[in-house]
């Protein structure tokens, strides 16, 4: 129940202000003197005499609360700079110094201390429509990520560090956007832009000196506008179908060339071989003819001779017909030889068989198949000597 409502009794005599209600009226807040002489009445209550107030007891009481004070004051400035931080010190808004990390102490409502993260790697996007060099426009996105590298810096050199990295980022890769084409910006061009914003950027936070180290600059995307979104994806599938038959091609290029190469050196080396044989048998015939040369010149006829004998030999024992003599008289043997060639080269001897053995077979066969036949010349198988 309210002090000032109908029925408190309690309340009837006082207000909250510590004033009786006399006679039913209501009177507002006391003076801010009575409240202050009320106070140093209770203080002096306390820290000094009881009966009243004293000089002695107000300057002992002053002092305790001096001391209070300070204490607070004193125990209000510790303060923690964490492990990857720097504490930047300002005394009355001003840079001071700069804290390691660890405990620390400061005057209180003297310096002020700004923690900043130097280990933290932070991130920014930038993007937009961008004109390329070509005067295709193209939607851009970049992402750089940086750290803190100088406290004082960052938080002095510049009004917003972080504010004026972006818009650098931007600049930067507006510029090389601009000095580039669409095809490069789009397929192959990617990682030399991103090496080129990073250099640009460097540059523009260096004359700065905002205490920013860019880390890794990040190419998002590049693509165009929706309007014509698909002719530009039409144009990137052929591309792509180009890029796919060169390799195609390349890959049966390295399969068939190869191939030929072994061929072509192999042919290369039989035509060496077989020039080689062909020009060693030359030479080897012309030294033996060579040699037989004094022996013609001592005796031209028989070594005439000789030479056609040994050349018929050669030539005869390739063949299967009998040459007989049209010109002589009587009757003739005729051996078959063709017949029992054959014969022979059927019924070969096994392995083990000696060669005197096959030699009686064959004199045996020579003498039961005798022919007698006229002195004449077969055209099938006998020619003229």
């Amino acid at each position: 129940m309210a002090w000032n409502e109908p029925g408190n009794n309690g309340g009837r005599d006082k207000d909250p202000w510590g004033n009786n209600n006399r006679g039913g009226r209501e009177q507002g807040p006391p003076d801010l003197d009575e409240v202050f002489s009320k106070l140093s009445r209770k203080f002096g209550g306390i820290f000094g005499n009881k009966k009243g107030p004293s000089t002695g007891g107000s300057a002992v009481g002053l002092g305790v609360i001096a001391v209070l004070a300070a204490a607070v004051w004193g125990f209000s400035g510790f303060y923690t700079i964490g492990e990857a931080e720097r504490g930047v010190v300002l005394r009355f808004g001003k840079f001071y110094e700069m804290v390691d990390p660890g405990l620390n102490w400061k005057p209180t409502f003297i310096d002020e201390v700004e923690p900043v993260n130097v280990q933290a790697i932070r991130s920014l996007r930038s993007s937009g429509l961008m004109l390329t060099k070509d005067e295709n426009v193209l939607k851009v996105e970049m992402d750089v990520q940086y750290r803190v590298s100088d406290a004082k810096n960052y938080l002095f050199s510049v009004t917003n560090a972080d504010d004026s990295l972006r818009q650098a980022t931007d600049s930067a890769l507006r510029a090389v956007i601009g000095d580039s084409k669409m095809d490069e910006a789009l397929t192959t061009g990617r990682q030399t832009i991103r090496a080129n914003t990073q250099q640009a950027i460097d540059k523009i936070i260096q004359n700065y000196d905002m205490g920013i180290l860019v880390v890794d600059v990040n190419f998002q995307s590049a693509r165009p506008p929706e309007a014509v979104k698909d002719a530009f994806d039409d144009a990137i599938a052929a591309r792509e179908d180009e890029e796919r038959f060169v390799r195609e091609s390349e890959a049966y290029s390295n399969d068939i060339l190869p191939k030929a190469t072994g061929r072509a050196e192999r042919l290369k080396k039989e035509a060496q071989g077989y020039s080689e044989k062909t020009v060693n048998g030359a030479l080897g015939e012309v030294s033996q003819f060579e040699k037989l040369l004094p022996q013609y010149l001592a005796a031209q006829e028989v070594t005439r001779n000789r030479l056609y004998l040994e050349t018929m030999e050669r030539v005869y024992s390739n063949t299967s017909k009998v040459m007989v003599d049209s010109k002589s008289s009587g009757n003739l043997l005729y051996l078959p030889l063709d017949k029992l060639i054959n014969q022979s080269t059927q019924a070969k001897p096994k392995t083990g068989t000696s060669s005197s053995s096959y030699g009686i077979e064959l004199e045996k066969a020579e003498t039961q198949n005798p022919v007698s036949a006229p002195a004449r010349t077969d055209t099938g198988r006998q020619g003229r000597y």
